[in-house]
């Protein structure tokens, strides 16, 4: 299946709520970069020396999600923030993309067409794990990782659907109830009002992304790229203590950073915090 609007009005319905959110802080570039699966949209800005930066969102959340941070990242390296095939945003997809081999092959894909020799990768949610999934089936161009939260870490990942399908009721539900789910709350990346604006939306796309495979063994055992987990402590995706212990046996070169009293929402995703740690993991060239 290939994911895209059910029609023109739709899709220009979807690109005009888009627009009007656009709020980027600093000077930028719209590239189109071509894949084996459709035409990527990257937004590319910050300084023209240093380690590149790929920003990769979470779902349905498009690169407009990582706006907040885009100056302090920028600084002093490039940035380039993606919109994720078989979402919602910029991308249009043309191929199916049906599994992990596939999504690595786009992402390597957009690596390339960018022009540079290697990238600091870092993702929020299915960014993460969209991150994480390249660096171990296709690391050539990936210097680093740093993954939010990601999905993957949990068996047949039904602890995130779960949670996305709950979300998906706070945020459709009166805004006296959405009050009651704030910083703190699991479903605080449901109240968020420009991440709310997207997804409501987007409601006639079809979206046919790939399930999050978790991650096995032999996978962690065999990643060599330097990668850093910040975890959130109360996070619905997965049990963040049990996966810290779980790769301190398998993989004791990734860092496993648990933040106290957060839930894989808003409160974990600050850009202070974004920024912080990308930067923290970022080689200089």
């Amino acid at each position: 299946m290939i994911s895209g609007f059910l029609d023109e009005r739709s899709r220009q319905r979807y690109h005009d709520v888009y627009d009007s959110l656009l709020d980027w802080p600093v000077p930028s570039e719209d590239l189109t970069v071509e894949t084996r699966f459709g035409p990527t949209y990257v937004r590319r800005s910050g300084a023209e020396t240093g380690m590149p930066v790929v920003l990769l969102h979470g779902v349905l959340a498009t690169s407009l999600s990582w706006q907040d941070c885009a100056a302090e990242l920028g600084a002093r390296n490039p940035v380039y923030a993606v919109d994720s095939i078989g979402e919602p945003g910029r991308s249009v997809q043309t191929e199916p993309m049906p599994d992990a081999r596939s999504n690595a092959d786009w992402l390597a894909d957009v690596l390339a067409g960018l022009g540079h020799d290697r990238y600091h990768v870092a993702g929020v949610s299915r960014g993460g794990w969209l991150a994480l999934n390249l660096a171990l089936r296709d690391p050539g161009r990936v210097a680093g990782v740093t993954a939010f939260d990601p999905g993957g870490l949990d068996e047949l990942g039904w602890r995130l659907r779960r949670w996305m399908v709950a979300g998906l009721a706070v945020m459709l539900a009166p805004a006296f109830i959405r009050r009651r789910f704030g910083p703190g709350s699991a479903y605080s990346a449901f109240t968020d009002p420009m991440h709310r604006r997207l997804v409501l939306a987007q409601l006639k796309h079809r979206t046919a992304v790939s399930a999050l495979d978790r991650f096995t063994d032999d996978q962690w055992r065999s990643l060599a790229v330097p990668t850093t987990l910040v975890l959130a402590e109360h996070s619905p995706a997965h049990d963040s203590e049990e996966v810290r212990q779980r790769l301190r046996d398998l993989a004791p070169h990734v860092e496993v950073e648990i933040v106290p009293g957060t839930a894989h929402g808003m409160d974990l995703f600050t850009p202070e915090r974004l920024s912080d740690r990308i930067l923290r993991g970022t080689p200089e060239s």
